[in-house]
C-alpha cells in the first residue's frame, strides 16, 4: 500500500562504542543503500528512565548523531531526525492510548525485566508503562513496513502490529465502506479483479497468509488506483476496514558479536568499551591492559587462546594468517601476550581511522549537524502530518 520504508532509532547515550557500530550502525549503512530509511534519536524514550536528570540528553543526542555520521550513515540517503522535534509522535501516542488495553502494556516482556534491572529507580510512572506504546507510535506514524530489530525486540513489533490491527478495526469503517470497496475492485480490470477476489476468499475462509501477500502484489501492479481506493482494497482484503495504520514487519538483525575488553559483551554497564572515536593512545592502553589466559603467568608459559579475551578480538579484526600465528605462538609460548595484542590494536585503529576523519568535519563545524537534523525533522514531519490527517479524520477529529 505504501512505499517500502525502514525505521530505526536509538536512545541518546552519548558517544557510541564499537559494539554499537558492529551491532547496529553497519546494518544501517547497508540498509540505506537498499531502502528509504528514517533513523531517529529517541530522546523522549530516554526520559522514561532518565526523567529525574534530563540535562545531558541534548548533548548526548548530538554526540550520538556525530557517531552515526562518522560510521558512514549518509544524510543524503537516509533521513536523520530527533523524536521530540516531531510532535506528531506524541499526538499519535496520546490518541492510541485511548484505545490500548492496560493489560497489553503490562504483558510486554521488557516491562518487568527493566523494572528488575533498574530496581533502584522508581519506575512506577505512566511514561515507563507506556513506552512500548510510544515506540509503536514511532513506527506507525511513518507507516514503516520494515523495522530492524534483535530477536529480543520482536515482541515490540508484534505489539505494534496488534495495535495497528485494533486501530484499523475500530476506526477504519468509513460510511458505505463495502460499497466503495466493491466499486474499487471493478477498477482493477476483470482479470485482476478475479485474482483479487480469489485471494480475498482464500484468506478470509482459510486464513491463508500467503494469499494476502499475493493480493498485495496484484494491487502494487495497478498504477491508476487512488490512495483512498488502495487503502479500501487492503482493508476489504483482510476483512477490516480502510487501512489507516500499516502493520509493520521486522528485519531480524544478528546480535553484535563485538566482545568487550573483559570477554563479555561490549557494554557501558560492564565498563569494558572502546568508543568509536577513542584516541589512539587510549585504545592502545586499554588493549595492552586486557586480561589474558591465567595460565600464562610468565612469558615462557604456553597458553590457550580460547581462554583469553584477546582472542575474541582477533576473531573480529585479524585475518586467517594472523589467527594461525596467534594459535601457534600462544600454545608454544613462541609469542608473548604484548606481541599478541598488537595486531588487535592495529585492526581497531584501522577501523576507526575513517570514522575520526569523517567526524572531524562535524566537530570543526557543529552547525552542519544541526542543519542535517533540521532538514531531517522537516522531512519526517511531512510523513507524520500525512498519517495524522488520516488518523484524525478516521476518529472524527478533523474539524474543517
Amino acid at each position: 500500500m505504501y512505499a517500502e520504508r525502514v525505521l530505526s532509532g536509538m536512545r541518546p547515550t552519548g558517544s557510541l562504542h564499537l559494539g554499537h557500530y558492529h551491532g547496529v550502525l553497519k546494518n544501517w549503512i547497508e540498509l540505506q543503500h537498499e531502502y528509504p530509511c528514517l533513523f531517529f534519536v529517541a530522546d523522549w524514550h530516554a526520559l522514561t528512565t532518565q526523567y529525574d536528570n534530563p540535562q545531558g540528553i541534548e548533548k548526548a543526542s548530538m554526540d550520538m548523531v556525530v557517531d552515526w555520521l562518522a560510521a558512514g550513515v549518509d544524510p543524503n540517503q537516509a533521513t536523520l531526525f530527533v523524536q521530540s522535534r516531531v510532535p506528531e509522535h506524541a499526538e499519535l501516542h496520546l490518541l492510541m492510548s485511548m484505545m490500548t488495553p492496560l493489560s497489553w502494556l503490562e504483558r510486554v516482556p521488557t516491562y518487568k525485566d527493566q523494572q528488575e534491572k533498574l530496581a533502584g529507580k522508581d519506575l512506577t510512572t505512566y511514561g515507563f508503562l507506556g513506552y512500548p506504546l510510544l515506540m509503536s507510535a514511532d513506527i506507525l506514524i511513518y507507516r514503516a513496513d520494515k523495522v530492524p530489530v534483535g530477536e529480543d525486540q520482536i515482541p515490540h513489533v508484534e505489539f505494534t502490529r496488534e495495535l495497528a490491527r485494533r486501530f484499523n478495526h475500530m476506526y477504519g469503517r468509513e460510511p458505505g465502506f463495502e460499497d466503495k470497496a466493491r466499486e474499487a475492485v471493478k477498477k482493477l480490470g476483470s482479470k485482476k479483479a478475479r485474482l483479487y477476489e480469489e485471494m480475498r476468499t482464500r484468506f478470509q475462509q482459510n486464513g491463508d497468509r500467503e494469499a494476502i501477500e499475493q493480493a498485495k502484489a496484484v494491487l502494487d501492479e495497478v498504477q491508476h488506483l487512488s490512495m483512498a481506493d488502495r487503502e479500501r482494497l487492503f482493508g476489504y482484503l483482510e476483512g477490516t476496514g480502510k487501512m489507516i495504520l500499516v502493520e509493520p514487519g521486522y528485519l531480524l538483525t544478528e546480535a553484535s558479536k563485538m566482545p568487550g575488553l573483559d570477554g563479555q559483551k561490549m557494554s557501558k554497564s560492564y565498563n569494558n568499551t572502546i568508543t568509536m572515536r577513542e584516541s589512539e593512545e587510549s585504545v592502545a592502553k586499554k588493549v595492552k591492559s586486557m586480561p589474558t589466559d591465567p595460565a600464562r603467568a610468565r612469558r615462557t608459559d604456553p597458553g590457550d587462546p580460547a581462554k583469553c579475551p584477546v582472542w575474541q578480538l582477533h576473531l573480529v579484526y585479524s585475518n586467517d594468517a594472523c589467527k594461525e600465528w596467534v594459535q601457534q605462538g600462544c600454545r608454544t609460548a613462541g609469542i608473548g601476550c604484548i606481541e599478541c595484542k598488537q595486531p588487535v590494536i592495529d585492526g581497531i585503529l584501522r577501523e576507526q581511522a575513517p570514522m575520526r576523519e569523517r567526524a572531524q568535519v562535524y566537530l570543526d563545524d557543529p552547525t552542519l549537524v544541526k542543519n542535517i537534523i533540521a532538514d531531517g525533522c522537516e522531512k519526517a514531519r511531512e510523513y507524520a502530518r500525512e498519517t495524522m490527517r488520516d488518523v484524525r479524520e478516521s476518529m472524527g477529529l478533523e474539524y474543517n
